[in-house]
């Protein structure tokens, strides 16, 4: 089964076919740097990202491009608020966002352009549009004349009529029509500026998107994401911008994901039920909010609430278990002699989650049946592993093999058993007490085993009897 997307342009699935053989251009509208990032501007982030290993997986290469707006009425706003330049703000809000982006083992883009690096693609972009007699200007703002775009929404699907009634358009008197938007904005006292054939000002939001992914992606590119919001008018106006300009198909799929919700209410100010990911991340681990965030089809809505974010907590921790319980038995060397009746069925059914999981990931990124497939697997795990009598290495090792490739890498996320480093291993000091304790229980010591099981609680490590031997784990 061929991998099918679908497409916002088109409103149905269509087989993905990119446009250069193996070779996949993708731009994700990121964030504007003003604030810590919520945990709605967290699903596109890390879903996109995720389609980004899904491609990879594919064997496509893929170019991955998020930008930053670092120039911005928010930003300047912010800036005026802290007492501070423009530029430290952005640069403030950029390190948050990497180290919250790290915390959700969202993987890091190939390229992050800043709309202030790319002042000049900018003003070249403007002046093509110009040259083309698709802009006006008036008292030093220069607007596009969306009249002169005939395809104009044909993404959002609306037409002028439907477009000027209802769309979340800037008031502007000096427009020829109030849904011409602007490309460059004339200079405010105490504002940022750059100078221009227009005069100093700085360039609207729209523009950077078609400037910066020409750049670093060519004028035709494979896919353009973001969230369900910037369908109008922000993707748009960049496919009027862009193919304005080039004549050219600007973007060839679509992808746009559902709004998310804090208890079935919008997120907002007024209501203070924006929940940021630094807040989360007091309380929960990444994967945990990754687990959640993938729970729902991209395209549909999600809906947070404390039982949920709990379930998804549960849910990791019941694979870490699993697998911290298949690395325990991987390190004692089982025997992988003529396979058994048992392990062949958990053989089969590894198979099975295997061809599923792609199923579901060729049919539009269906990351909850996906997810779904970690979590057959660990039943039927936990039944071989429960059963008494002979456990098959290899069988095993590809369990574990299942969880690395799809569960840690395609989904990102994190098991600690897997993807352990070495300062969560023990140290001598620990691997002593452990030994200790064993010699004081083959002695039926039991007052010193107990204590040194104590010593270890307060340490942090929890000790395991099992009739395959003993086990730590962290508390």
């Amino acid at each position: 089964m061929s991998l099918k997307l679908y497409n916002t342009l088109s409103r149905k699935k269509e087989e993905f076919i990119s446009l250069n053989e193996k070779r996949v251009g993708m731009y994700v509208c990121g964030p504007t740097v003003y604030n810590f990032f919520h945990i709605g501007n967290a699903r596109p982030f890390l879903i996109f990202e995720v389609l980004r290993r899904y491609l990879r997986y594919k064997k496509y290469e893929v170019v991955y491009v998020t930008n930053f707006t670092d120039i911005d009425d928010k930003v300047i706003n912010k800036a005026k608020e802290m007492g501070i330049s423009y530029d430290k703000v952005a640069d403030k809000f950029i390190r948050e966002y990497f180290q919250d982006a790290d915390f959700l083992n969202i993987g890091r883009a190939d390229h992050y352009p800043r709309a202030t690096e790319h002042i000049p693609d900018i003003i070249r972009f403007i002046e093509q549009l110009q040259e083309k007699g698709f802009t006006y200007e008036v008292e030093g703002d220069v607007f596009y004349d969306v009249s002169k775009f005939k395809d104009y929404g044909k993404l959002s699907k609306q037409s002028i009529d439907e477009i000027q009634s209802g769309a979340r358009i800037e008031i502007d008197e000096r427009k020829k029509n109030p849904y011409d938007f602007v490309l460059w904005k004339r200079a405010k006292e105490g504002e940022p500026k750059w100078d221009s054939p227009w005069g100093p000002g700085r360039p609207g939001w729209h523009i950077e998107c078609s400037a910066m992914s020409s750049k670093y992606l060519g004028e035709t590119f494979d896919i353009h994401a973001g969230g369900e919001d910037l369908i109008f008018p922000h993707h748009e106006n960049e496919i009027a911008q862009s193919e304005a300009v080039s004549g050219k198909t600007f973007a060839r799929y679509w992808l746009h994901n559902g709004y998310l919700k804090i208890d079935n209410k919008k997120m907002s100010k007024s209501l203070g039920n924006i929940l940021t990911i630094r807040e989360l991340s007091q309380k929960y681990d990444g994967s945990v909010i990754r687990h959640f965030l993938l729970s729902a089809h991209y395209r549909s809505p999600l809906n947070y609430s404390i039982e949920q974010i709990e379930q998804s907590k549960n849910s990791m921790e019941t694979l870490n278990n699993l697998i911290y319980n298949l690395k325990f038995l991987s390190e004692r060397k089982l025997p992988s002699k003529e396979i058994d009746i048992d392990s062949n069925k958990l053989n089969e059914t590894i198979d099975k989650m295997k061809n599923r999981f792609i199923e579901a990931m060729d049919d539009d990124f269906n990351t909850p049946v996906a997810l779904s497939t970690l979590f057959l697997l660990a039943k039927e795990t936990n039944i071989y592993l429960n059963k008494t009598g002979y456990k098959n290495q290899d069988t095993i090792e590809r369990i574990i093999r299942f969880y690395e490739d799809f569960g840690a890498h395609i989904l990102g996320l994190k098991f600690s058993s897997i993807l352990a480093n070495q300062e969560s291993l023990p140290g001598k000091e620990i691997e002593d007490l452990i030994d200790a304790r064993e010699t004081a229980r083959k002695n039926r010591d039991w007052e010193t085993a107990d204590q040194l099981r104590v010593k270890l609680l307060n340490m942090g490590i929890v000790i395991e009897d099992t009739k395959e031997g003993v086990r730590w784990k962290k508390s």
